[in-house]
């Protein structure tokens, strides 16, 4: 695997220099298939003899594919044409009608739109691109009342069960060793019949992740599963090092990296080249293989946290980096947050078997951000992780039907006798808020008593007590297996893993372009309005941008600000901060000229003095549609008027003034 690093180095040229642009083609022979290549293939070596010309001709067409999807959107989208007035862009029918004459197969994903039409009509009030993770039920499903499950609700919930929004999530007070310990009977006995059973196999299905190979493990939200992973791996035992590769400052991340700075591991971080920010190869490379030992086979280096792709910037990372960490004994863990639905069936994992992945899930895209986390872990990996009385107390959570309220004698309202008996169970509807004060409180009943040498730091090892055994199931409920319907799962599985990913990319590289085409009318070469970070019209490029807008001064408008406008023109963006950024010789000049100290207007002295780039991001999922683009490249295209930021600031005070009477 390190000879497939090298040569991926050799291909580069400097591998900090950012270079981004797309090899040339070969001549291609044979007709092409268009752009049926998944994003990140493995490469399998072949043996040589008559299969080989077959391979060469495969490999060839998809680079010629390549090659032609770049050239159509570089060339083919509103050729020779700079816009320097919002008024002056093209109507979204035209601008259509060139979007599809530059990426025609765009047309033939007409379902996704059918399914929007259909399942998601709130859509078309408010343009989302502040969502990552994966969808679980659809608008429609959570707004009707019929009931979403093929069993029927025991007698005792009255019928109620099972209505939207169908689960609550509830703590509990256990490690993670050993709730994958007793996963496998903790399900067989109970959660085979209810609805956290229900929702933890049609999760794994969709997600194409054998039971039989991996545990899954509900969390609050994606920083608890990061901080759990962290507080149970053994970095004393398996290599004292945590590396990431995040461009940009992630909450999860830092708080991953500040457990294991706890135990006493060293942090390490990747390195992005700019402007392209791919990862600086050498640079990786180099931190994979920092401890080696001669002769030491079965020496572990530590926890090897990768994404496949940048949340931020939409820079996809290649699978090699996973194979080469494995082979150079890190344990892998998959950051799969930014991935879309289908994504994770390219991983193959058949061939790269990750130690742990990570996922979030919620409700319904554009309305309810509700929901949780998977951790799921690898279970002959299982040695890897460590009891830990800390781990009890972060965050993990069951699945639970959710409380209901029944309308007793017209007016007064009281909880249902079923949803009644379960108040002794804290629950919570949103994995982005933090935990309740009861909450906490119940963790800290639940979590054993130490004496005075282990709160000291001086016992060798934490005890933990054993979790209770689950109760048994109700005569009625034996033999009854729930399935739960999930339609955002399902519209995923229908649309499959090409369709979604050619909408994405023909939808993410037009944006790419048209924000390009924004000039500023003042300046006699015509300042760019807007600057892409990372990738820009590349096949392989994923789902998100960052981007910042600037005036025709060239001074930067302030991300928050853009943010603050972009929701009052009912489109919801987020703000992130790249970091780990290193320049090449080439781009010094760059490096003072973009770089910057954030705080949250904009200017924060960092704790560790690193500095960054503080960006807009917007994120696309396979429910965007070409409208939604369209609607931002003209929000954006507002800011070429010099004075429409000030204009809206009066706007706004003039909305929200207060009348005094004398």
């Amino acid at each position: 695997m390190l000879l497939l690093i090298n040569k991926y180095l050799s291909r580069s040229k400097n591998p900090a220099a950012g270079d981004d642009k797309e090899m040339p083609p070969p001549p291609a022979n044979g007709a092409e298939r268009e752009f049926m290549c998944i994003p990140g293939c493995v490469p399998v070596r072949v043996k040589r003899g008559t299969t080989t010309t077959t391979t060469t001709t495969t490999t060839t067409t998809a680079r010629t594919s390549r090659h032609n999807f770049v050239k159509s959107a570089a060339s083919g989208l509103f050729p020779g044409a700079q816009f320097t007035n919002h008024e002056s862009l093209p109507a979204m029918e035209e601008a259509y009608a060139e979007f599809v004459a530059a990426f025609p197969q765009y047309a033939g994903l007409a379902q996704a739109d059918a399914i929007r039409d259909g399942e998601y009509q709130h859509l078309d009030r408010h343009v989302c691109l502040d969502y990552t993770g994966i969808n679980l039920f659809s608008h429609a499903q959570m707004n009707s009342s019929v009931p979403s499950t093929s069993a029927t609700p025991p007698a005792s919930s009255s019928g109620a069960a099972w209505q939207p929004p169908f689960f609550d999530i509830a703590y509990k007070s256990t490690s993670l060793r050993s709730q994958v310990q007793c996963g496998d009977d903790v399900a067989a006995a109970s959660a085979a019949s209810g609805i956290g059973g229900a929702v933890t196999r049609r999760v794994m299905a969709s997600l194409n992740i054998p039971d039989d190979e991996y545990a899954m493990v509900c969390t609050a939200n994606r920083t608890t599963a990061f901080r759990l992973l962290a507080e149970s791996y053994s970095f004393q035992q398996h290599g004292k090092r945590l590396l990431t590769v995040y461009d940009y400052e992630s909450e999860a991340a830092g708080a991953m990296a500040e457990s294991a700075r706890r135990c006493g591991a060293e942090v390490m971080s990747a390195t992005f080249a700019w402007p392209s920010m791919r990862v600086h190869a050498a640079d990786l490379r180099k931190k994979l293989l920092r401890g080696r030992r001669r002769g030491g086979g079965g020496h572990r280096r530590g926890l090897f946290v990768f994404p496949l792709v940048s949340r931020m910037t939409g820079a996809r990372y290649p699978y090699l980096w996973m194979s080469a960490a494995h082979e150079q004994g890190w344990h892998v863990a998959l950051d799969a947050c930014a991935l879309g639905t289908k994504d994770l069936d390219t991983l193959g994992l058949s061939l790269l078997r990750p130690d742990f992945i990570v996922c979030n899930f919620f409700k319904v895209f554009g309305e309810n951000p509700s929901g949780f986390a998977g951790l799921f872990v690898k279970k002959s990996s299982l040695a890897a992780l460590e009891r830990s009385v800390i781990a009890r107390s972060i965050g993990v959570v069951s699945i639970v039907p959710a409380r209901r309220w029944s309308l007793h004698d017209g007016y007064s309202t009281e909880l249902d006798p079923a949803a009644a008996a379960a108040d002794d169970l804290d629950t919570t509807s949103s994995f982005s808020g933090p935990l309740s004060g009861t909450l906490v409180a119940l963790t800290l009943k639940n979590v054993p008593e130490m004496d005075a040498a282990e709160e000291n730091g001086h016992s060798p090892e934490i005890r933990e007590a054993d979790p209770p055994p689950p109760p048994p199931p109700m005569e009625e409920e034996k033999g009854r297996v729930m399935e739960v319907e999930c339609r955002g799962l399902d519209h995923a599985d229908a649309l499959g893993l090409i369709a979604i990913g050619n909408r994405l990319r023909c939808i993410g590289n037009w944006l790419v372009v048209a924000m390009q085409k924004l000039r500023h009318p003042q300046s006699e070469q015509g300042k760019a309005l807007v600057r892409v970070y990372g990738p820009r019209v590349k096949f392989e490029r994923g789902p998100s941008l960052a981007f910042n807008v600037f005036d025709w001064k060239g001074e930067k408008v302030a991300p928050p600000l853009v943010q603050k406008l972009a929701d009052r023109h009912n489109i919801s963006l987020t703000c992130g901060f790249l970091r780990h950024i290193c320049f090449s010789d080439k781009y010094d000049a760059d490096r003072t000229a973009v770089l910057e100290h954030i705080d949250g207007g904009g200017k924060r002295k960092d704790a560790a003095g690193e500095m960054g780039i503080y960006v807009v991001n917007a994120s696309l999922g396979f429910l965007t549609n070409f409208e939604d683009a369209y609607r931002l490249w003209a929000f954006v295209a507002k800011f070429l008027d010099a004075d429409f930021v000030e204009k809206e600031r009066w706007r706004y005070t003039a909305l929200n003034q207060k009348t005094v009477e004398v």
